[in-house]
């Protein structure tokens, strides 16, 4: 019975130790939301009850569009466009503006559309023309302007704006087809043959595997490329040999391509009077004649060409002959500073101006290729004497031109730097051209 009663008075301690505890718990947890409340006794305050408040705003005044500000559109010129289906695509209905382009004299430039070229119009949502401008074929921008009831129209220079652009290349067969492959415009690779002409022979020397890197002027007008400038520096990468050329242009206005340290690349001479052409007959002392059919030397070298290609002199001189000789046919001699001459033979025909004591520069056109006097083809037959002494044009050590001034050297070296750095961008070369 002791055992009983001691058990039912543990169980019933048991249940008030329970109680007492949930009791506990029950005012810790209150005591602990109090204590959390208290950081932020403001939410304890009852919310002021939400009202829809509705108010009437005033418009603020803008200024109305004028009509006549227009917008201006853009259409690029397809193959069999006309005048008239281009402002069709543009959206102009205006047959007071295609009376005018169609009868004005100054607007004329607008029949010579070439596909790709760019038609920019302003016009009013009703199709009116406002204004038209178009980069003529000849280089100015015809603007044609609406002036009241009438239109007016000028052509003037544009104002482009110019920026440099980078392009670099390997040869993989010829430099042409390795600057088509990178985008580089024909002008571009143009002057970068001439550039490295005294140092690099284009028709013989070049290898697979030669890389070039080319900075260069972009003309833009309107945002959009309208052809490319001259060259600002380039690397040129033959046989293992690294070139790179700088342009510097003097206070007097001249300017022209230098090494890195400072020495002119121009060579007083070019290796070749004419442009991307081959050798059909070198320099020899024992050489079958085609058309004397018999044995002589032939102290020159002819270059094949088609008749009526540009002949440029390889120096700056004088003229001291034009007009017909012997064998030569039509002949034009270059008499230069010092001991040297050059002879270019077989001409067509002479550019305009040669006649003995006329001065001419290097690059400049003074005859065309023909088959005059002795030649079973026609070609270019070119020597180059010292002394009046052939040499062979080829393999002969040509003089250079004049370093720049040592006045100029300091901010020429400035600029060389900063333009190599972006050479430098380009020797993560693409592959370009073809087997």
């Amino acid at each position: 019975m002791s055992e009983r009663r001691i058990l039912a008075q543990s169980t019933t301690l048991a249940r008030h130790l329970v109680a007492g505890r949930a009791a506990v718990i029950l005012l810790l947890t209150a005591v602990g939301v109090v204590a959390a409340f208290a950081f932020a006794p403001d939410s304890l305050v009852p919310a002021e009850p939400a009202r829809r408040i509705v108010r009437e705003l005033s418009m603020p005044l803008l200024a109305p569009v004028s009509q006549a500000a227009g917008y201006w559109r853009e259409e690029r010129i397809q193959r069999g466009d006309t005048l008239g289906s281009v402002l069709s695509r543009l959206g102009i209905d205006d047959v007071a503006a295609q009376n005018f382009l169609r009868n004005d004299a100054r607007a004329r430039p607008l029949y010579q559309l070439k596909p790709g070229k760019a038609v920019r119009v302003q016009a009013d949502d009703n199709g009116r023309l406002l204004a038209l401008s178009y980069l003529a074929q000849g280089g100015d921008l015809l603007s044609v302007k609406r002036a009241g009831d009438g239109f007016s129209a000028e052509s003037v220079p544009p104002a482009f704006a110019t920026r440099l652009q980078l392009r670099s290349g390997e040869i993989q067969s010829s430099l042409f087809a390795a600057a088509d492959a990178v985008g580089l415009p024909d002008a571009v690779t143009m002057q970068l043959a001439e550039i490295f002409s005294g140092e690099v022979d284009f028709l013989h020397d070049l290898r697979r595997g030669d890389r070039f890197a080319v900075v260069y002027e972009m003309h833009e007008l309107g945002g959009q490329s309208v052809g490319a400038g001259r060259i600002v520096a380039a690397e040129f990468v033959n046989k293992g040999n690294i070139y790179r050329a700088f342009s510097w242009q003097a206070p007097d206005g001249s300017d022209g391509y230098y090494a890195q340290d400072g020495k002119s690349l121009r060579k007083a001479f070019m290796r070749s009077p004419l442009e991307f052409t081959r050798i059909t007959s070198g320099f020899s002392l024992a050489r079958f004649h085609p058309f004397l059919q018999t044995w002589r030397a032939h102290k020159g070298v002819d270059f094949a060409a088609p008749t009526g290609t540009p002949v440029h002199a390889t120096g700056d001189g004088k003229v001291a002959t034009a007009g017909r000789q012997n064998g030569y046919g039509n002949v034009v001699i270059l008499q230069h500073n010092g001991a040297f001459s050059t002879v270019y033979a077989h001409l067509s025909r002479f550019a305009a101006g040669m006649k003995p004591g006329a001065r001419v520069a290097q690059g400049d056109v003074i005859g065309y290729v023909g088959q005059t006097g002795w030649a079973t083809g026609p070609h270019l037959h070119y020597e180059f004497r010292v002394n009046n002494e052939q040499r062979n044009p080829m393999t002969i050590a040509l003089p250079t031109a004049q370093p720049l001034p040592a006045a100029a050297l300091a901010g020429y070296l400035e600029r060389v730097s900063a333009l190599g750095a972006q050479l430098a961008l380009g020797h993560g070369v693409t592959l370009a051209g073809s087997e």
